[in-house]
């Protein structure tokens, strides 16, 4: 495995260790080759850096999701997107929901960051009779098949990520807002 030293209190915020060689070399600093190129290895002087939010799949990735899940405005945007495996980020207004759906041959992960709201599933569309809460660092598990929702049921956005076993979406998808996925989603 990979023997990165010990940075406390500036631990690998956004992304990968190495040098500013590789940036300045124009390398991704959240890519593989950022990293082997030694790319920050001043974390301290780039922890307050907003990185770009897109699709970097399917190069290995280092990064801080909680920091990538909370800066992200949009309400699905593709973060990491591999042959068995991606990751979104969503931001859920208050109010609004993912809105129910099943996914027949995928399993999900849902990871809330921040906000508050209810999960509910069940075995068809119209009823999904199982609730519960979610808050920051709680983790929901929905296996393939599987009906559910997640409804953002306080006063900020609700930030998540989500991980899908294969992949879910096109590679760097971008949905803006609920509407704009909705509209995609008619279009497939």
């Amino acid at each position: 495995m990979h023997n990165l030293p010990y940075q406390y209190p500036y631990q690998n915020l956004l992304y990968g260790n190495g040098s500013r060689n590789a940036y300045q070399s124009g390398a991704s600093p959240y890519s593989y080759e950022g990293a082997l190129n030694g790319w920050n290895s001043y974390p301290h002087q780039n922890m307050y850096r907003q990185m770009e939010l897109k699709d970097y799949g399917p190069n290995p990735l280092v990064i801080n999701i909680n920091a990538a899940t909370k800066q992200n405005d949009t309400f699905r945007t593709a973060l990491w997107t591999g042959t068995h495996l991606q990751v979104t980020l969503m931001s859920i207004q208050p109010g609004e929901d993912i809105g129910v759906e099943m996914h027949p041959d995928v399993d999900q992960f849902i990871r809330v960051e921040q906000g508050q709201g209810v999960f509910r599933t069940g075995s068809s569309k119209d009823q999904l009779k199982y609730e519960a809460p979610v808050m920051d660092d709680f983790a929901v598990l929905i296996p393939a098949g599987t009906w559910h929702n997640v409804i953002n049921t306080g006063n900020t956005p609700m930030k998540v990520y989500s991980i899908y076993a294969p992949p879910n979406h096109p590679f760097g998808t971008v949905h803006t807002t609920k509407a704009d996925a909705i509209a995609a989603e008619e279009e497939e």
